[in-house]
């Protein structure tokens, strides 16, 4: 009798192997695989739903995008983001990969977006890149409000501008900030954030359900912060000295995330960064080889739910995470 079981096992062993060879390998229906072998269809079904419990079946899937994934996943489990949305690096021009970063995070925004929602944005070429990819198929009655205080003579990549771009590609409401980025001194920040116009809008950052931000370096030359400076470019050994390793909301952190000990910090017109953090939904955009520090701080810091960069750029971030 126990020969006659093992040879009855092995044989149904064999259909299952001959069944899910058809079906996986050869790409036969299971339809057509009844007419072929004889055996019903539901015959056919409980066969591969049998291998597939014996474990006979493993799926690989294999695609172009998958080293994009890859590094998705290692971003989100090396920082608290919960999600990582990473493009493919096709060019050698940081902005072009930016761009393909933006659009990859206005889908993203869009699919998140509800009405009565309030998005607070900072400036920045981040942010314009996803305000520029944004092609939303209805309108949303969300209200848009600057996170800081605006800058003179850089108009598209300014607070203001942003956010009345944005509200106007949604078909919302946009509030303006009739206040600098940074205050001369403390005393002047307070007396700023005292109008009452600033303290509304302020208000309105603070409230908000979404807040959309860039990620700034320091250290570069063309570093976006040091021309923002109210006492004209500071020098590399000036925000060295202090630790400096990127900018968030306008605020100086270091290579843990954490506030600089730089005066201007307490000189920022807009929201805090225990403020921002407290924001429901937190995401990044940024890309390029000289973003990957700030941005590996800024996760340390715990300051983000979501990351939108590029291939190289994630790279390198995981890199320094390593690190």
């Amino acid at each position: 009798m126990a020969g006659n079981d093992q040879a009855d096992d092995f044989d149904r062993l064999r259909k299952i192997h001959r069944v899910l060879v058809m079906h996986y390998v050869e790409g036969v229906s299971q339809a057509e695989i009844a007419k072929r072998t004889g055996l019903s269809h539901p015959t056919v079904n409980r066969l591969v739903r049998e291998g597939h419990d014996r474990g006979f079946v493993q799926i690989k899937v294999s695609s172009p995008v998958q080293p994009l994934f890859e590094i998705e996943q290692q971003l989100v489990g090396m920082s608290g983001l919960d999600e990582a949305i990473v493009t493919s690096s096709a060019s050698d021009q940081e902005d072009v990969n930016l761009a393909n970063a933006g659009r990859a995070a206005a889908d993203f925004l869009l699919s998140k977006l509800k009405d009565g929602d309030t998005i607070c944005v900072s400036g920045g070429q981040g942010v314009s890149a996803v305000v520029a990819a944004l092609a939303p198929s209805r309108g949303y009655d969300v209200t848009v409000v600057p996170a800081t205080g605006g800058v003179q003579g850089k108009h598209f990549t300014d607070v203001n501008h942003l956010a009345a771009q944005l509200a106007r590609k949604l078909q919302g409401h946009a509030y303006q900030i009739h206040a600098p980025v940074f205050a001369t001194s403390r005393a002047e920040r307070d007396v700023l954030l005292s109008v009452q116009s600033v303290r509304e809008v302020l208000a309105r950052a603070r409230a908000a359900t979404v807040a959309m931000v860039g990620i700034g370096s320091v250290l570069p030359e063309e570093s976006t912060y040091r021309s923002l400076l109210p006492q004209g470019p500071q020098s590399k050994k000036d925000l060295t000295r202090v630790g400096a390793a990127g900018e968030l909301v306008a605020h100086l952190i270091d290579g843990q995330g954490k506030p600089c000990a730089y005066k201007l910090n307490d000189c920022v017109i807009g929201l805090t960064l225990d403020e921002f953090r407290a924001v429901p939904l937190t995401i990044g955009i940024s890309a390029g080889a000289r973003k990957a520090a700030p941005i590996a701080s800024v996760l340390r810091g715990g300051f983000l739910n979501v990351l939108a960069t590029d291939e190289a750029t994630g790279s390198l971030i995981i890199d320094i995470l390593k690190g």
